[in-house]
């Protein structure tokens, strides 16, 4: 583990262009730049407010604002679109550049770094716009907001953590990829961004309540919608799990990296 950490420091400037590279090419050619990152999810938070703010506006306790529904679309959705972004890109990250490690000797943990740093800048993006919408409708986080600094590297450990491990099984079965994008769909609709918890029938809330995504999404709807601290006891739970997911990862991929170029 100490010689994957020490390759890792050695590489550190092939990570950090690798991610300006990555950044750079997403967007040549085009007009308007790194905005193609922010206009999707806020179009889908458009659409979504538009359909259901109606039916589930009335439903947020506590909050007066005509703009709540979508406060609370755009705070759930900064958590998810983070934790969508790792995942999706870790599945086929091996697979896709297979012609690069088999051309370039290079420690292959540097390839989660690097999609980790460019999906952080993504949600940076994000969260700038969304700080700018909410002070074009007059909504102030305030104090509260400073809980980001915890929940972003949460959200990080725990999909980098889970996206690790599923990239290294796709690499040695291909249907993992396929399976997980089903099963994303469904994690977003067990997840509570564009509905409140409180309209879960009884029987499935200890279903929602064993989603770790659950804790984590309600805690930014916490501090960017309520104003209020998360809840600090399962979101240590989830740390702890994350943590535990992310040694795990490691284990698994440090043991699978020797075989995955001749694999792949």
């Amino acid at each position: 583990m100490f010689e994957m950490l020490l390759a890792t420091w050695r590489y550190r400037y092939f990570i950090a262009s690798s991610i300006r590279n990555d950044f750079r090419s997403r967007f040549a050619r085009s007009r308007l730049g790194a905005i193609w990152m922010i206009l999707q999810p806020l179009a889908q938070v458009a659409i979504y407010a538009v359909v259901l703010s109606r039916v589930l506006s009335a439903k947020l306790p506590g909050v007066t604002s005509e703009y709540a529904y979508v406060i609370y679309l755009l705070s759930g959705m900064l958590g998810w679109s983070l934790f969508l972004e790792l995942v999706s890109r870790s599945l086929t990250i091996f697979v896709d550049n297979a012609g690069l490690l088999k051309k370039i000797v290079f420690p292959k943990i540097c390839l989660p770094l690097i999609v980790s740093g460019s999906a952080l800048i993504n949600n940076f993006l994000l969260l700038a716009a969304t700080l700018g919408v909410f002070a074009m409708i007059g909504h102030n986080p305030g104090i509260h907001a400073l809980w980001l600094c915890v929940l972003i590297p949460l959200t990080l450990a725990f999909s980098t953590g889970l996206g690790l491990v599923l990239g290294t099984l796709n690499v040695f079965i291909r249907d993992v990829a396929q399976v997980m994008s089903v099963i994303l769909q469904l994690w977003f609709w067990l997840t509570p961004v564009v509905y409140m918890p409180s309209i879960v029938p009884g029987e499935f809330s200890q279903i929602l309540a064993a989603n770790p995504m659950y804790w984590i999404v309600s805690a930014y709807q916490d501090v960017l919608l309520f104003q209020r601290s998360p809840d600090i006891e399962h979101l240590a739970w989830v740390g702890l799990a994350s943590l535990g997911l992310l040694a795990f990862a490691l284990v698994l991929f440090r043991r699978s990296s020797a075989e995955m170029v001749d694999v792949l």
